[in-house]
């Protein structure tokens, strides 16, 4: 019996950064694998030239999207499986509708993976930021003084607080199970979720703006489409308590940058920023300056732990599919509006 055919489109640094060398022959073991000979980017007119016979394509950071002369010469494809983050570029919704949904062609996305780094950073920032670990630091070696710098203390951390999760995406969960062991009562907003798997989760689903005046502390994991853009707005972020801390490790745009300098600019309010609207920020962003706001330069979602789970899930996800089995991670095709 012949082993199924997968064209494998990444550049090498592609499959360095996310493959352990064991997982990646054993995608080469299993099927007949042919792979980007070159360090360039295949692009869209490569692919339809290649795609004939393959039933699996594998892409990933940078790969182009599926144009149309590319599916109608995919004759065999069973499975596009992205060892990378967001799919959207990869089909447009007509594609899905005339030639994935017909065809019951299955995206993958790896997405899942990367979420494991952005949520242990959220959480991350949950920890740090309010005990002030980065303020303290700098004042001690600055001033060479042992104290406290004039640097606001808190006396409510992350064990025993209020924590509202804005959107159980998947980053959203990840964060909700690591809050698990902090004592931490879990307030959730997310419409899409019912009440059973709330509980299952152990949080309670509550109103946006409820959330915002319950939490001692925020996490923001939305998308980033139309219905989300400043979805965090004046109304909500008024309603945080003093010495609150709000973080944002999804996207810039889901954020009214303008709403929350009026609400930080007197030290009210703690903010982490791993993205800002636009990024990287104009040199001239009001929120560059503040002391209570903490920047990094969009770097959550990286780190080795969550990149080699992109290639064992990629893996995973082939041999799922070739064995007629559920792929995990899929893509729901069907909610392909709201997806990130």
């Amino acid at each position: 019996m012949s082993r199924p055919k997968v064209l494998y489109i990444p550049p090498q640094s592609h499959t360095d950064r996310v493959f352990r060398p064991e997982m990646f022959q054993r995608m080469c073991e299993q099927f007949d694998v042919t792979i980007n000979p070159r360090e360039e980017q295949y692009t869209a007119e490569q692919v339809a030239e290649e795609i004939a016979g393959y039933d699996g394509l594998v892409t990933g950071w940078g790969s182009p999207g599926m144009s149309d002369a590319a599916l109608e010469n995919a004759d065999r494809l069973k499975i596009i499986a992205h060892s990378a983050g967001s799919v959207k570029f990869l089909v447009t919704p007509e594609q899905i509708e005339k030639v994935l949904l017909p065809r019951d062609i299955v995206i993958f996305s790896a997405n899942h993976a990367i979420a494991y780094n952005v949520a242990e950073t959220a959480v991350g920032m949950l920890i740090s930021i309010p005990r002030r670990f980065a303020d303290f630091h700098h004042a001690l070696r600055s001033t060479r003084q042992w104290g406290y710098h004039d640097i606001p203390p808190s006396g409510q951390f992350l064990q025993g607080a209020t924590v509202g999760v804005v959107a159980a995406s998947k980053v959203g969960r990840e964060v909700i199970r690591m809050l698990q062991p902090f004592d931490c009562t879990i307030l959730l907003h997310d419409p899409f979720v019912s009440a059973a798997q709330a509980k299952e989760w152990g949080v309670e689903l509550v109103e946006l703006n409820d959330l915002f005046a319950r939490s001692d502390m925020v996490t923001l994991h939305l998308p980033s489409i139309p219905s989300t853009n400043h979805m965090i707005g004046a109304e909500q972020l008024r309603l945080l308590r003093d010495g609150a801390t709000l973080v944002n490790t999804s996207r810039g745009s889901v954020l009214d940058e303008a709403a929350l300098y009026e609400e930080a600019k007197d030290g009210r309010i703690l903010v982490a920023l791993d993205v800002t609207d636009p990024e990287p920020p104009k040199p001239d962003n009001p929120l560059l300056p503040l002391p209570n706001v903490y920047l990094t330069p969009h770097t959550s979602g990286a780190g080795h732990y969550g990149y080699l789970m992109i290639g064992k899930q990629t893996v995973e996800a082939l041999e799922a599919r070739f064995a007629g089995k559920p792929v995990p991670n899929a893509v729901p095709l069907d909610k392909w509006e709201i997806l990130a």
